[in-house]
């Protein structure tokens, strides 16, 4: 079921999927650092599959995203979080990532994780860190040019 909140400004964070600009969403995550030339088939998939925040400007633009991939129980992973470039400045991201974290499907987790390569203090000040035993942690990681040939 959707819930929606309000956020500063008339602003307001939604995970209703119905709601969602997917050329918005995908325009900015073929040019993010995180996700260069990602196909917009991939992008529509990755947000079937988790549960998606949409962050909307007062009048019903699309202003922001994230999503979260989760089994609900035990782990969270918080993934392509963004405020467009017009709307940042109003501490959105820091009001996008509290809702997130609050979300009632989301509480009794025991663990949560990101990649980021630049909003390191963003994170810090809901908990995040750098894992303790970080030679326990592996990946398996493709570049998106061996994805998608970008």
């Amino acid at each position: 079921m959707p819930h929606t909140w309000p956020a500063d400004g008339g602003y307001e964070i939604s995970t209703d999927p119905e709601r969602l600009d997917i050329d918005a969403i995908h325009r900015f995550l073929t040019g993010a650092y995180w996700s260069p030339g990602i196909p917009r088939d991939v992008v529509e998939r990755a947000i079937a599959h988790s549960i998606p925040f949409g962050l909307y400007a007062p009048g019903g633009a699309l202003a922001g995203f994230a999503r979260v991939v989760s089994d609900r129980a035990v782990f969270a992973y918080l993934a392509d979080v963004f405020v467009l470039d017009e709307h940042r400045g109003r501490g959105l991201g820091v009001q996008l990532v509290e809702r997130i974290l609050a979300h009632p499907e989301l509480q009794g987790l025991r663990g949560w994780s990101l990649a980021t390569a630049d909003a390191h203090t963003l994170y810090e000040r809901f908990g995040f860190r750098t894992p303790e035993r970080p030679e326990r942690l592996m990946t398996l990681a493709r570049t998106p040019q061996e994805l998608w040939g970008s």
